[in-house]
């Protein structure tokens, strides 16, 4: 079936185009390379999977809860409106809640492809090539993953929201390659591997908490790319070019904080817009739920050097300075162990063969 027809709300175009200016950079040095990044691309070389194959796409989902998420996690939940909500109307609220989200991880892992490909053509040096190759490889494979699932198992999807769609035009039209870096490799992964573990920590479906781990063993991967490449690189930046990604930075942390309002599905189940937007908003689960985002993005760009005042103030209204200590590298590290406990179970699953 044609996605057009799974989409709740009109798409208003089927191909987004976007003008940008790109420098294409080659390089005739093959040895003297970074041994970080290097030895990351023989990860990435190792860990490349079959979506086909590593995830059991014959598990079914419940209709009525695809993901398995209990009810608390919507942010309406509680109020006198869902209190006011026959069951009905309550699962087509999940089903497009839960569609809506993954299609934003549909999207935004198609703006890392096209990302990536751009850092294959525009990074100086060979070794993050490589490793770039290897990373546009996952992310058609995360676009593979999300895309069947809600093609075949939840059957509805969402067009992008425009605050997504902004970061991205804003990350692949630069024509600076560290600029492509920080916002995807640092920003909109970091950002999504926090979605991402909300489901998988989460989701009592084991298809849907799988399809996320493995991703995230992937995205654990580009996060130490961003952050190695430009760990090294931003020390070279005069104050005028550090002040500028630093303004970046804060304006595109406050877009994927307040993008999180749901609008879309109100708007399409024809709920009270403003009430469930304000209900979001003040909604406990849904602020813990915006703080947990900056989890991985903090600590990486205090590494890469980006933490001046105005970083430092931003993250502070935010209430994320606590993150600025996190042992990043472990959580990365952390990710990678999920995803071996997923196969570990998948495979004693084959081996005792279906349940009767």
């Amino acid at each position: 079936m044609s996605s057009t027809y799974l989409y709740r709300l009109p798409v208003e175009q089927t191909q987004w185009k976007i003008d940008g200016h790109t420098t294409t950079a080659f390089t005739w040095e093959y040895e003297d390379g970074s041994d970080d990044l290097l030895r990351l691309y023989s990860k990435g070389k190792k860990q490349q999977w079959d979506a086909a194959e590593r995830l059991d796409w014959t598990q079914e989902v419940d209709p009525d809860n695809p993901m398995g998420l209990s009810d608390r996690t919507i942010a309406i939940y509680g109020t006198p409106l869902w209190d006011s909500l026959d069951e009905k109307q309550r699962v087509h609220i999940r089903r497009n809640l839960q569609a809506h989200s993954l299609s934003q991880f549909m999207h935004g892992e198609q703006g890392a492809l096209i990302a990536t490909a751009k850092i294959v053509q525009t990074v100086p040096s060979y070794e993050a090539k490589f490793y770039a190759a290897t990373q546009v490889m996952d992310e058609a494979r995360h676009v593979e993953a999300y895309s069947r699932l809600l093609h075949e198992k939840l059957k509805m999807a969402y067009p992008i929201t425009g605050t997504l769609a902004k970061l991205l035009e804003a990350t692949i039209t630069d024509r600076r390659w560290d600029m492509t870096y920080l916002g995807m490799q640092i920003l909109i992964e970091g950002l999504a591997l926090a979605a991402f573990q909300r489901i998988r920590d989460n989701s009592s479906n084991n298809l849907c908490a799988a399809v996320n781990a493995y991703v995230m063993q992937d995205e654990a991967r580009h996060v130490a790319f961003g952050r190695l490449a430009l760990r090294d690189y931003y020390p070279q930046l005069t104050d005028a070019e550090r002040d500028e990604r630093e303004e970046f930075v804060v304006e595109a942390c406050y877009h994927m904080r307040d993008r999180f309002d749901q609008k879309e599905v109100w708007e399409n189940l024809d709920l009270p817009v403003a009430e469930c937007v304000a209900a979001v908003n003040q909604s406990e689960t849904m602020q813990q739920f915006r703080r947990r985002l900056f989890t991985r993005i903090v600590p990486t760009v205090k590494d890469i050097g980006l933490w001046g005042p105005r970083v430092r103030k931003a993250y502070e209204q935010m209430g994320v300075m606590e993150f600025a200590e996190v042992d990043a590298a472990a959580i990365l590290d952390n990710d990678n162990r999920v995803a071996e406990e997923f196969d570990a179970r998948q495979f004693v699953q084959r081996q005792l063969g279906p349940t009767r």
